[in-house]
């Protein structure tokens, strides 16, 4: 569905997730009915806030990590590089095309 853009697959997917007896899946299944029609449009259009979202995640990870035993200088400076080796990974494929 994502590679495609493609949402009319979405409502038999969620029932195969209902139907799987696995209770985190089943669980995810109800969360995302909740607001289907959001998540079809997501995954249909092309404008996304996941490279956002994944330098917030990075920037939080390294305050946990990192709490109160160093000074904002590291703190920049690790999110820096962070920021350089995904850049760098993002050119290499995670999948194998098809």
């Amino acid at each position: 569905m994502l590679d495609t853009r493609e949402a009319a697959p979405l409502p038999r997917w969620l029932d195969q997730l209902t139907t799987s007896g696995l209770s985190p899946l089943v669980g995810m299944a109800k969360a995302l009915r909740e607001d289907q029609h959001a998540v079809a449009r997501g995954i249909t259009t092309h404008h996304n806030s996941g490279v956002n979202e994944g330098r917030i995640t990075d920037v939080k990870l390294q305050k946990r990590l990192m709490a109160g035993r160093a000074g904002i200088p590291l703190l920049r400076d690790r999110v820096l590089l962070i920021a350089h080796l995904r850049r760098r990974d993002a050119d290499r494929p995670t999948l194998t095309p098809r």
